[in-house]
């Protein structure tokens, strides 16, 4: 049986249009998501809870965790702070914390995430601004991804949808999911 030239053509074409445009492969990552190539070390990660107790994250290996640096007066913070909270609430098996940036106040933080319909989230605080030091945080929000073994593969500068497939995949992926 002899192939026609044209099939021979049209084949290598379709071929070259999957290997370029491969509709399987894994698609791209919002721009301000930034991965790394190799996890960065990362040591004593500690702050406050809503009581003013110190977390220590050190207790929390094993699992996915999403720190999340904010503000009240944070424009980006208030957009994106809706899908922070349906990340959490989708990925049980992932510890997000919202760390706010200012000095501690209960009442304005739960007055600010009533206001924007944010209602599950636990609220957590670095008075000392010790983590915005340690991870050199240049503007809010940023958002550190810790893997299971507490160190950092991840980070998002800028207003972010948590909600989006692609990223919402990604940590399915780190979690083994």
């Amino acid at each position: 049986m002899k192939i026609s030239k044209s099939f021979k053509i049209t084949t290598f074409i379709f071929i070259g249009f999957l290997f370029v445009n491969n509709p399987f492969a894994y698609t791209e990552l919002p721009s301000n998501l930034v991965i790394h190539d190799k996890p960065k070390k990362i040591t004593n990660i500690t702050f406050k809870d809503n009581n003013l107790q110190e977390v220590d994250l050190s207790k929390n290996k094993g699992k996915i965790m999403v720190l999340n640096f904010w503000a009240t007066w944070c424009a980006p913070c208030k957009k994106e702070m809706p899908s922070l909270e349906k990340l959490a609430q989708d990925l049980p098996q992932i510890d997000v914390f919202p760390i706010n940036m200012e000095p501690p106040n209960k009442l304005r933080v739960r007055d600010w995430l009533q206001d924007i319909g944010v209602v599950s989230l636990n609220t957590y605080f670095d008075p000392t601004l010790n983590l915005a030091k340690q991870f050199k945080l240049i503007g809010m929000p940023t958002t550190i991804l810790l893997d299971k073994d507490g160190n950092e593969f991840g980070r998002i500068m800028g207003e972010f949808d948590f909600s989006e497939k692609n990223f919402m995949n990604l940590l399915k992926n780190k979690a083994n999911l």
